[in-house]
């Protein structure tokens, strides 16, 4: 991104687009009952609440009766369908994951299968947005994060930590690019997952050969354990290769959240915030649930003269249901240079 003269004045900047996720498959329910929504009236009333309090995305995973994370794509239906109607205007962007918890204690903490996740695409309603994760990667969630972050909860076991320790994602350019044709088949907008600028590479080239016509809408997942970590030089690193007319969403774990979103707000990135992401105030005196911390970022984002988007400014900023007709297209669209020609190709132009 080319950030020149006036590129931090607010004027110069789209309203701020801000995610939640409020669902947080890694923990369960005694691990903060005063947050986490387990039955299904309550998972609907809790988007209702983030969106109220300012977030027009919506991060979704679901939980089942009992408070386990679901990996039922009928509860994904349900809860989707129940969206619909009481946030019309939310972008829905369901977790690609499906639920990467484990089934019992002891077990791995794994992603479903490459069907199964394929599957994501056949869900109705249909959601605007599936996260697409790029290259297979180990994610290890409790690397960044000290111990005082999990103590008390269910991530404290043995058990827990180590399956969450020893977390990989299977993405491997076969599904990935399977995957991406069977959203973009459903007019489902691809919300691709970069841990680092591999995978930002990875995207290009599908983008240069066809395979992915579409916005480039993003985040750049800075939690460690595989995946890049949260400091100036990586995020600087990403932003020189990110084109101008990207979509940039700026992810972290635990206390760098909100420093990580406070740059973004002042950059005119977007943010993402929750339960899944961090379960503290700054100073780690009490919980901190995900409305208070969309309240928190709307107030710091206004401090900055910028702007909470609207439900509808943020579909025209992230471009939902916008797909383009050709390669040459989508590259001048999200701002990348054109396809090499090759030297012959030069001479006939010059000829």
């Amino acid at each position: 991104m080319n950030f020149l003269d006036g590129a931090l004045f607010p004027e110069n900047q789209d309203k701020l687009v801000i995610t939640a996720a409020p669902y947080g498959p890694e923990w369960i329910p005694s691990d903060f009952p005063e947050d986490i929504a387990v039955s299904m009236e309550d998972q609907i009333q809790k988007a209702v609440d983030c969106y109220n309090a300012g977030a027009t995305v919506l991060h979704v995973h679901v939980r089942e009766a009992d408070g386990k994370g679901s990996k039922r794509l009928s509860k994904f239906n349900e809860l989707l369908a129940g969206l619909r109607k009481a946030v019309p205007d939310m972008i829905l962007q369901v977790g690609g994951s499906i639920s990467f918890a484990p089934e019992s204690d002891g077990e791995a903490a794994k992603w479903l299968s490459d069907d199964t996740r394929h599957m994501l695409a056949e869900l109705t309603p249909t959601p605007d947005q599936v996260t697409v994760t790029v290259n297979t990667t180990q994610m290890n969630i409790l690397e960044q994060m000290e111990p005082a972050d999990y103590a008390g909860t269910s991530l404290a076991s043995a058990a827990a930590s180590e399956a969450y320790r020893e977390m990989i994602v299977p993405a491997g350019p076969g599904w990935v690019e399977e995957h991406v044709r069977r959203l973009t088949a459903r007019g489902i907008q691809s919300a691709f997952q970069f841990y680092n600028i591999n995978s930002f590479e990875s995207v290009e080239r599908m983008i240069r050969r066809g395979v992915y016509k579409g916005p480039l809408v993003m985040n750049w997942v800075a939690i460690g354990g595989g995946m890049d970590a949260p400091n100036i030089y990586n995020l600087a690193n990403f932003l020189r290769a990110t084109p101008d007319r990207a979509v940039l969403t700026l992810e972290s774990s635990m206390r760098n959240v909100l420093p990580v979103n406070m740059m973004a707000i002042a950059m005119g990135l977007h943010v993402r915030c929750g339960i899944e992401d961090n379960l503290w105030s700054q100073d780690r005196k009490s919980k901190m649930g995900t409305v208070k911390q969309i309240e928190q970022l709307v107030r710091m984002s206004r401090e900055f003269g910028r702007e909470i988007a609207t439900g509808k400014e943020a579909r025209r900023i992230l471009k939902i249901g916008t797909f383009y007709g050709s390669v040459e297209e989508t590259l001048a669209e999200i701002g990348f240079a054109p396809n090499r020609k090759s030297r012959d190709a030069f001479l006939q132009a010059a000829e």
